[in-house]
C-alpha cells in the first residue's frame, strides 16, 4: 500500500480484544511495507556499522605500508557511504508511509465505525474521547508501527555486529557479545514505572482539555453568573497537575536515555582498556583495536532505537486500547437487516409500550421523565442504541430492515439536533422526497428572524440561503438552532417523523406559529411530538401519556387536561396537592395554557437578562 492509494477499498476488520491486539493487528496488515523498511533499515545500519571495519583495515594498511589495501579500503568506504546514505533516504521514506498508512487505516475504520453508531455512539463514549482518539492517538499508533520496523533493522544490525567481531577479534569480540545484550535489556526494569508515569500524565491532560471545552461551550452562561474566576482557577489547577505529571514522566525517561549514554561509554572503556592490554601483549594489531573500538562507538546508533521502540510502545498502547474500545462497540441491531429495502406502510407500534401512532396523523406523546422519551424516540427509528423490543411499521418490525431503509421511512429529531458549520443551503441539502422546499419548510418553522440575522451577519451574500453558519451554530441563540434544525427535517419529508421536543427553546407565540406550520406541512403524513407544550398538544390529532413506560391515557389534550390528574400534572407542572386546592379552574385548559406561557415568558426574560449580562 502507498499513500497515492489511499483510503483503503477495505480496512478490514479490526481485532478489539486488547490493546496490544490491535497493534499487532495492524502491523500484519502491513507486512510489505513493513518488510520494504527493514530491508532498507539493514542497508543502512549495516552500512554504518561497516565504517569501523574500513577504518581498521585502512589503518592496518597504513602501517603495513600497502598501498593496494588502502585503495581497496577507500573504495569499500565509497561503497560504505553509498549504502548509508541510500538506506537513510529510502527507510525515511518507507517508514513514513508505514506510519500514514497505518493511521489512515485506523482513522477509516474510526470513520466507519462512527457512521454505524450514529447517536448511539456518543452514548457509550465521550465524544472528547473520540476525537482525541482520531487525532493523537491515531499518530501514536502508526508512530509504533513505523518503528517497529527500524527497531527489527536495528536489532538485527546489533547482534549481525557482535557476531562479526567475534570472529574478526575473539579476544575482544566476547567482551562486545557479552556487553551489548546487557545494554538493551538494562533499562527493561524501568519501563513500566515510565509507562504509568506518561498514562497519568495523558489522564491528567485529558481530564483538563474537557475541563476547557466544557468551560468555551458554556461561556456564555458563565459570564451570566459570574461563574469565569471560579473555572479558571478549577483549569489553573488542572493544568498544574498536568504539568507535574509531565515532569514527572520527563524525569523517568530522561533517565532512561542518560542510561542509554551512560552503559554505551562504560562498554567502550572496558573494551579499550581490554584492547590496549591485548596490543601491549601483542595478541591483536593496532588495526584491529581500531575496529573493535570504532563499532562499539557506533553501536550506539542502532542502539538508541531499543529505547525509541520502548517509548512507542509505551505511548502507543493506551492508544491503541482506546481505539480497539471504539472499535469494539457495535450496534444493537443489524444494519444490513434481515429484509430488503421494501418501505413499509401503515401505523406505527411499540409493543414495549403499547404506544401506537396511526397513520396520516399529528400525534403528541407525554412523558413525565425526558430521558424516557429521548429513549422512546429513539426506539421508533427502529434502530435503537441498545437491544430491545422491536417497533413495528404497519406489519413489518423495523430492526429487520436495512438501515438506510429505516432512516427514510422514518426520522427521529433529538431534543439536541447538531447543525454542522458552512452554508445555510449546504444545511439544508439533505435526502428528500422532493416535496417539500426550502423555503415552505423554513416558512413552517418560523425561521425569517433566523434568515435576517444571517444575512445581517453575511451582507455579502446575496441570497439568505448563502450565509455561513458557524460551527455547531454557535453564533445563533438556541431556539434559532432548533428552528433551523426543525426545517432540515421537514424539508425530507419522511413518511413518519418523530420530534423530541421541537420547540422547547423558542416563546410561546413563536411555539404557536410553529405548531400551525408543522400541522399543515405534514398533513397526510405520520408525524410524533415528543412534548409538554399546551400549545403543541392542542393541534395534535392525537394525544398519548406515557407514563412509567406504559400507555396510560390516550385522547385530546382538552379532554385529557381535565379528566386526567396524572396529565394534568404534566402538562401543567402540578402537584396534587396544588390541584386539590385549585378545584375544576385548574382542570380548566385556558389557565393552563395561560400559566405555562407566564413561565416560558419569565424563562424567556432570564435568559435575555443573561444575555445582556454576557
Amino acid at each position: 500500500m502507498q499513500i497515492q492509494d489511499l483510503p483503503y477499498s477495505d480496512p478490514g476488520v479490526p481485532d478489539t480484544r486488547s490493546g496490544p491486539r490491535f497493534l499487532w493487528w495492524l502491523g500484519r496488515n502491513q507486512l510489505g511495507g513493513q518488510c520494504r523498511a527493514l530491508l532498507w533499515g539493514l542497508l543502512h545500519f549495516l552500512s554504518v556499522c561497516g565504517l569501523p571495519f574500513c577504518v581498521g583495515l585502512a589503518v592496518q594498511a597504513v602501517v603495513e605500508r600497502s598501498g593496494a589495501r588502502l585503495v581497496q579500503t577507500g573504495g569499500l568506504l565509497l561503497l560504505c557511504g553509498a549504502g548509508i546514505a541510500l538506506g537513510d533516504t529510502m527507510l525515511h521514506r518507507a517508514a513514513v508511509t508505514n506510519w500514514i498508512t497505518a493511521a489512515a487505516r485506523v482513522q477509516q475504520l474510526l470513520a466507519r465505525r462512527t457512521a454505524m453508531l450514529g447517536s448511539a455512539l456518543t452514548r457509550r463514549v465521550a465524544a472528547g474521547e473520540v476525537v482525541a482518539v482520531s487525532t493523537g492517538d491515531v499518530e501514536k499508533i502508526g508512530w509504533f508501527v513505523e518503528a517497529v520496523s527500524r527497531f527489527s533493522a536495528a536489532a538485527l544490525t546489533v547482534v549481525a555486529v557482535c557476531v562479526g567481531l567475534f570472529v574478526y577479534q575473539p579476544a575482544l569480540g566476547v567482551v562486545v557479545a557479552v556487553g551489548v545484550p546487557m545494554l538493551a535489556l538494562a533499562v527493561l526494569p524501568l519501563l513500566p514505572r515510565a509507562t504509568r508515569r506518561a498514562d497519568v500524565q495523558r489522564q491528567k491532560a485529558g481530564r483538563a482539555t474537557e475541563l476547557a471545552s466544557d468551560t468555551v461551550a458554556g461561556l456564555r452562561v458563565l459570564r451570566g453568573i459570574g461563574g469565569e474566576e471560579l473555572f479558571l482557577d478549577r483549569y489553573r489547577r488542572a493544568s498544574q497537575e498536568v504539568r507535574t505529571a509531565a515532569v514527572r514522566s520527563a524525569r523517568m525517561w530522561s533517565l532512561i536515555a542518560g542510561i542509554q549514554v551512560l552503559l554505551p561509554g562504560l562498554l567502550m572503556i572496558a573494551v579499550v582498556w581490554r584492547g590496549v592490554h591485548l596490543a601491549q601483549e601483542g595478541r591483536i594489531a593496532v588495526g584491529e583495536l581500531v575496529t573493535v573500538y570504532s563499532a562499539v562507538m557506533l553501536l550506539t546508533y542502532p542502539l538508541r532505537h531499543f529505547e525509541e521502540i520502548a517509548m512507542a510502545y509505551s505511548f502507543s498502547r493506551p492508544s491503541a486500547q482506546r481505539a480497539a474500545r471504539v472499535l469494539s462497540l457495535d450496534r444493537a441491531t443489524d444494519a444490513a437487516g434481515s429484509r430488503d429495502g421494501h418501505l413499509p406502510d401503515g401505523d406505527l407500534y411499540d409493543p414495549l409500550t403499547g404506544l401506537l401512532v396511526p397513520s396520516g396523523l399529528l400525534t403528541a406523546v407525554v412523558c413525565g421523565d425526558p430521558d424516557a422519551a429521548g429513549v422512546l424516540a429513539e426506539r421508533l427509528g427502529g434502530h435503537p442504541a441498545e437491544k430491545s423490543t422491536s417497533v413495528f411499521l404497519g406489519d413489518v418490525p423495523l430492526d429487520e430492515l436495512p438501515l438506510d431503509a429505516a432512516r427514510t421511512v422514518v426520522l427521529v429529531q433529538d431534543k439536541d439536533p447538531v447543525l454542522l458549520s458552512g452554508s445555510l443551503r449546504a444545511l439544508l441539502d439533505v435526502p428528500s422526497s422532493g416535496e417539500v422546499g426550502a423555503e415552505e419548510a423554513l416558512a413552517a418553522a418560523q425561521c425569517g428572524d433566523v434568515l435576517d440575522a444571517l444575512t445581517q451577519g453575511a451582507p455579502e451574500a446575496g441570497d439568505p440561503l448563502d450565509a455561513r453558519i458557524t460551527e455547531r451554530g454557535r453564533s445563533l441563540s438556541g431556539g434559532q438552532r432548533q428552528r433551523l434544525a426543525l426545517a432540515r427535517s421537514l424539508i425530507t419529508d419522511p413518511q413518519v417523523l418523530v420530534l423530541d421536543e421541537p420547540t422547547s427553546a423558542v416563546d410561546s407565540h413563536t411555539e404557536a406559529r410553529i405548531a400551525e406550520g408543522i400541522r399543515k406541512l405534514r398533513t397526510g403524513r405520520t408525524t410524533v411530538m415528543f412534548t409538554s407544550s399546551p400549545l403543541l398538544l392542542d393541534r395534535a390529532d392525537r394525544v398519548v401519556l406515557v407514563h412509567e413506560g406504559e400507555v396510560a391515557a390516550v385522547g385530546l389534550h382538552r379532554k385529557l387536561v381535565h379528566d386526567d390528574p396524572r396529565y394534568r400534572e404534566v402538562v401543567t407542572r402540578e402537584t396534587e396537592d396544588e390541584d386539590d386546592g385549585h378545584g375544576a379552574g385548574a382542570g380548566s385548559e385556558d389557565n393552563a395554557t395561560a400559566r405555562n406561557a407566564a413561565m416560558a415568558e419569565d424563562v424567556l426574560a432570564g435568559l435575555e437578562e443573561i444575555e445582556e449580562t454576557a
